[in-house]
């Protein structure tokens, strides 16, 4: 069973991670991470250990593989919210062009603004602006949330 956290406990983690460099497969705090390793970093840090260690990936995976790995993952560890009821605290899941497999996550924040780690930057706080609305193809939520 889950540790149970709460929405502002997710938040607050996820924004310790703040300017984080972006290191491809990373997940340590202040060193390096992509998209995932936050993700599983935030995991880490208030849940536990995680769940399944991912496999090596490259940049180009969700193109070569054609499979919607990181729906698929979410569903086995997340709860499905779908793109019209996150809140803050909650993981999001981008595609970046219809048709194409889903493969840049972030996390909900309070105030329409979203954490999350890209290539070529350090992780930061963005609004979830309608380019990033629109490219919105999943939500899901940590386990155990309290609130």
């Amino acid at each position: 069973m889950p540790t149970p956290v709460t929405r502002a406990a997710l938040v607050n983690e996820a924004r310790a991670w703040i300017g984080t460099p972006y290191r491809h497969q990373a997940s340590v705090k202040g060193v390096g991470c992509d998209c995932l390793g936050l993700v599983r970093g935030v995991w880490r840090g208030l849940i536990g250990r995680e769940p399944e260690a991912p496999p090596p990936y490259a940049p180009d995976w969700a193109e070569a593989r054609g499979e919607e790995a990181l729906a698929q993952a979410a569903a086995r560890h997340l709860i499905a919210v779908g793109v019209d009821h996150f809140t803050a605290g909650d993981v999001l899941l981008f595609r970046w062009r219809a048709g194409c497999v889903a493969k840049h996550l972030a996390i909900a924040a309070p105030g329409g603004t979203m954490i999350h780690a890209h290539d070529g930057a350090a992780v930061c706080e963005v609004r979830l602006t309608p380019w990033w609305r629109r490219r919105l193809a999943d939500a899901f939520a940590f386990p155990g949330v309290i609130d």
